[in-house]
């Protein structure tokens, strides 16, 4: 998102008067002036007259008069100035004007206006240090409400769990990617599962401003939202599409969401939307037989890149209590506790698990002194610390479906021979109820086909022979490719029709391709050949790289998940290079 999206004339023009004395002192400015010329912005006669200079001094002297002249001369054109020397080309050149784009971005360059000419006190200039420091500007007695401030005209500190951000009041209102953390955009429901508050599914009481919920602040008019539409969404949030799944609006969501107000204002710190409390209750009568438990406090949803000697994992705090109970460390193959995460990694008998195991380049202790992991006590009852055989069993598996990232919402289903879990409609194939009818072990897609992998294709072939194949007799490979492209989608990026929350979409993309829709015409691969799956999902990638050419980001998530497919694709038929 480009600043200039939420900024407007008066203010962009503000930027540009307070900016010029650094952009004029910028080194080689030659690069700079050319695209200024290219944009017809400056005038051919002056940008001769600098482009010749020589002297250092003049050619800054002569720059700042160039900026000075569009200033005066041309104010309607300062949002394509700022569009034009933007542009990555430049930037790269230039990182004074790499600086002066963060702070747009950031938010730390404020959009006050210049106070009045009137004969001030002694009283107003302390006022006005108070407020550029972050001090309260009011009076003593007076409520501390941040939000009326100057300086937070234009945004506001937000938290959430243990992120904090910075909220964009007017892309809020359009509904909008409106809440920034160290340069990256989100809205408001990203930034909630971002702060790892996925289960509230609330934003308007899960983000806070000086510990008050956004909903608050909406109701009373402080701030002003618009409705964030994504088209009507599964309730199970299944990638796959059910014929038997419920569409709920965003519009009825948060109908439901302010409809829960009142309620939160009497149990505050809950913070808990229709289907938690619904869960919690069920949570309390199943309790009965366990009453004896003590549970311990909600862990903030942390990961940690954790290593020792030879092997690698990812340390999940929420599943953390100690070295010996609750496996928490998940690696490739399984879910283990931190000593047995020892013994994978070949470490003596006697060492200790807190000095051994490492997360980047310290050791776990760390981590521990920081508050970020929790050691039980040893009389501790929790599910982790005394799990019954059901409990046990549930830690060898993911607590989130691999695909959609998503848990609690549906059953999920649990492979017997690896640690992952999906939803039924999640996976590729379905799994159907019948499936899960009996006591026979269930295997997911990624680990039928490793298993059958050295069945397949021991002989090279070349490419024209690969995509010549009927998907009919290779449904197993394209079920594996689409699955293992959707578990590294981690994001869902491409999981949807980007027609649904794209408006300019289909200006520009005249064939839209997604993965759901993959996924469908893989459930009906009739006189279908593995050439026409391939090209769907080379679709996907060339869409992105045609409607994403500004945005970075995006375009760097698809350019990696097309080479991931590449290399998948070739290893799975045997491809010669």
């Amino acid at each position: 998102m480009e600043p200039m999206d939420w900024l407007d004339d008066e203010e962009l023009l503000r930027f540009f008067r307070r900016c010029k004395t650094e952009m004029s002192c910028m080194e080689k400015p030659h690069t700079f002036l050319c695209q200024l010329r290219d944009y017809e912005l400056v005038p051919e006669d002056r940008y001769k007259k600098v482009i010749r200079m020589k002297s250092k001094d003049n050619i800054r002297k002569g720059l700042y008069e160039i900026l000075d002249w569009l200033q005066r001369e041309r104010p309607q054109s300062v949002r394509e100035f700022w569009s034009c020397v933007f542009k990555d080309t430049i930037l790269n050149h230039y990182p004074t004007l790499k600086l002066l784009r963060n702070n747009l971005l950031d938010g730390s360059f404020h959009f006050d206006k210049q106070p009045e000419e009137t004969v001030e006190t002694e009283e107003s200039d302390e006022e006005k240090r108070k407020v550029l420091s972050g001090a309260s500007p009011l009076k003593k007695g007076e409520e501390n409400h941040i939000w009326s401030w100057p300086i937070y005209k234009l945004q506001l500190p937000v938290t959430c769990g243990d992120q904090a951000g910075t909220l964009n009041r007017k892309l809020l209102a359009k509904a909008e990617k409106c809440i920034v953390v160290k340069k990256r955009w989100f809205t408001p429901s990203e930034f909630e599962r971002f702060a790892g508050k996925r289960s509230s599914r609330n934003w308007k009481t899960s983000i806070r401003c000086q510990d008050t919920r956004l909903g608050k602040l909406i109701q009373e008019g402080h701030l002003k939202t618009g409705t964030y539409k994504g088209g009507c969404r599964k309730a199970n949030r299944s990638l796959f599409p059910s014929g038997h799944a419920t569409a709920v609006s965003d519009e009825d969501e948060e109908a439901e969401e302010e409809g829960d107000d009142e309620e939160e204002e009497e149990e505050e710190g809950r913070e808990l939307n229709e289907g938690d409390r619904s869960r919690e209750s069920s949570a309390a009568v199943a309790g009965e037989a366990v009453k004896n438990r003590t549970e311990q406090p909600e862990v903030a949803r942390k990961v940690f890149r954790v290593t020792c000697r030879g092997a690698a994992g990812t340390l999940h705090a929420k599943r953390f209590s100690s070295g010996t109970c609750g496996k928490s460390i998940r690696t490739e193959t399984s879910w283990m506790t931190p000593v047995e995460f020892l013994k994978v990694a070949s470490c003596p008998a006697d060492a200790s698990w807190k000095k051994e195991i490492r997360c980047e380049e310290e050791p776990l202790s760390v981590l521990i002194e920081a508050n970020d992991l929790r050691i039980h006590s040893l009389l501790c009852n929790c599910s982790r610390c005394k799990p019954d055989g059901t409990e046990l069993e549930n830690q060898k598996n993911d607590d989130e479906c691999g695909v959609c990232r998503r848990e609690d919402e549906d059953k999920l289903v649990m492979c017997d021979d690896c640690p992952r879990s999906f939803h039924q409609k999640c996976h590729l194939p379905h799994v159907e109820d019948v499936d899960l009818g009996d006591d026979r072990p269930w295997m997911c897609t990624f680990c039928i086909f490793g298993t059958n992998q050295g069945c397949y294709y021991q002989e090279e072939l070349e490419r024209e022979a690969a995509v010549s194949l009927p998907i009919s007799q290779r449904i197993l490979e394209c079920q594996y490719l689409l699955l293992y492209l959707c578990t590294a989608d981690e994001e869902q990026t491409f999981a949807v029709d980007p027609r649904l929350y794209l408006n300019d979409y289909c200006s520009v993309i005249k064939t839209p391709m997604w993965l759901g829709h993959i996924a469908h015409r893989l459930q009906k691969p009739q006189n279908r050949i593995v050439g026409e799956f391939e090209s769907d999902v080379q679709l996907i990638f060339s869409n992105c790289a045609l409607y994403n050419r500004d945005n970075a980001e995006i375009l760097a998530t698809g350019n990696r998940l097309k080479e991931l497919f590449d290399r998948e694709f070739k290893s799975v038929f045997n491809i010669k290079e």
